[in-house]
């Protein structure tokens, strides 16, 4: 080393007994909880979870069959008002017919010209309308809507 100093050249050295050794031993984690002790966590939570999902599945069982038996009961009364709305439109539909053709002479309300539509039907027996013909006096977005929504499901 060169240099001005007026001291002697000292070299370090390591402290007296050596130095400290270096820990490169892995080091076990403190355990708060044994074995035991986890797998009586793990067992009560999965437990408790069990007896809260069955408590879960029978209200809602309870609650389904409630509404089931609210549908069914209201069944009737809902198709009786389709039917009752059904009809209704039906007739609407003949009493317009009845007023557009009123001019026209020799015309019969509910035949074509004069014949039956449907000559194998029976006088008393019921049959259903096209959608066509139950929509005819209507605006026709309903027609659409009555036969192109399955479309959209």
């Amino acid at each position: 080393m060169s240099g001005g100093g007026s001291g002697t050249f000292r070299q370090e050295l390591p402290p007296p007994g050596g130095y400290k050794r270096i820990p490169f031993e892995r080091i076990e984690a403190r355990k708060l909880i044994k074995s035991r002790g986890i797998i009586a966590v793990y067992l009560t939570c999965t437990f408790g979870g069990c007896y809260l999902w069955y408590l879960n599945a029978l209200k809602t069982l309870r609650l389904q069959t409630e509404s089931r038996g609210a549908r069914i009961a209201l069944n009737p009364m809902i198709q009786a008002e389709r039917d009752r709305t059904y009809l209704t439109q039906l007739r609407k539909n003949r009493d317009e017919e009845e007023k557009l053709m009123a001019n026209v002479p020799g015309w019969i309300v509910g035949r074509y010209y004069g014949e039956k539509i449907y000559n194998t039907l029976a006088p008393d027996q019921w049959h259903d309308v096209v959608p066509n013909e139950y929509f005819a006096h209507s605006d026709p977005w309903y027609l659409h809507h009555h036969t192109e929504f399955h479309k959209w499901m």
